[in-house]
């Protein structure tokens, strides 16, 4: 990612691996460079929250390691931040090894409705109804958040905001962030004609980890902004959709996708993977 912006461009990097893979080493001909131990694992949220306290710019752009925006791209967001000044963030689509946008740059508010619409895979014909958006691009929609792969902050009222919700290890950080900025009657802004290049895939263990937390993630979520009743309809049809789908993946042969939506569903029913 570093090796495709300028070398004068001021980045912080914030190492959440205990030095681990050396990452300190990439600012060595980076003289606006700084680095930041956070202290290992602490997840994204707090790693994210760091790096912006730690900033003295009006403005400051998050960004994936696996992501490859373009300067150009970066200054399309900051712009979208200097001119709107409702906006509290403009993100990038992200798009995948094949071109197309990813599922996730962002989505609404989960209801039992847009659950279920999720879970019967309503999306694919349908791409506002449902939880997570995946956009066509230069085609305009206004997810409830989005992402924070590729995206813009205007930093003193991101943090006025409460920043991201640290409570969050990973994932439902940027769900949490998007209400707080329509509850304070802000905005957010999804750019789906610039399109980011994003690493996102990969299979094993680290896979399953990590959709094991987004399951876990959602619950914790549901749990803080529903009444119980509601959060047990909600798992209930997540549980019931995943567990279809990890039975058709094996049914076709595709026992390392069944393996993932058995994580996600897992960390719908008992939390987190234990350290």
């Amino acid at each position: 990612m570093l090796a495709e912006l300028p070398p004068d461009m001021p980045v912080v990097i914030i190492d959440n691996a205990k030095g681990a893979d050396k990452v300190h080493e990439l600012l060595a001909n980076r003289t606006n460079g700084r680095y930041l131990d956070s202290g290992g694992g602490k997840g994204f949220a707090k790693a994210a929250n760091m790096g912006i306290r730690s900033s003295a710019y009006e403005y400051v752009i998050l960004g994936n390691p696996d992501s490859r925006p373009t300067i150009e791209i970066i200054n399309s967001l900051v712009d979208d931040l200097r001119t709107d000044r409702s906006l509290v963030t403009s993100a990038a689509t992200m798009k995948g090894h094949d071109g197309k946008p990813e599922l996730g740059n962002g989505g609404w508010e989960p209801t039992p409705r847009r659950v279920l619409l999720h879970v019967l895979g309503a999306h694919k014909i349908a791409p506002s109804s449902a939880l997570f958006a995946k956009p066509v691009p230069g085609k305009s929609m206004e997810p409830e958040w989005l992402t924070g792969a590729c995206m813009a902050v205007r930093r003193q009222t991101f943090l006025d905001l409460g920043a991201f919700d640290e409570t969050f290890y990973v994932y439902s950080e940027d769900m949490a962030l998007g209400r707080a900025i329509r509850e304070a009657g802000l905005r957010q802004k999804l750019r789906t004609d610039l399109m980011v290049p994003h690493g996102a895939g990969g299979s094993g263990a680290a896979k399953t980890w990590m959709l094991q937390m987004r399951g876990a993630s959602m619950i914790r979520y549901l749990r803080k902004h529903n009444a119980p009743a509601k959060v047990n309809a909600m798992r209930s049809m997540l549980v019931a959709g995943y567990a279809g789908r990890t039975v058709l993946s094996r049914a076709r042969g595709r026992e390392a996708t069944a393996q993932e939506h058995a994580a996600y569903i897992k960390g719908l029913l008992v939390g987190p993977p234990k350290p």
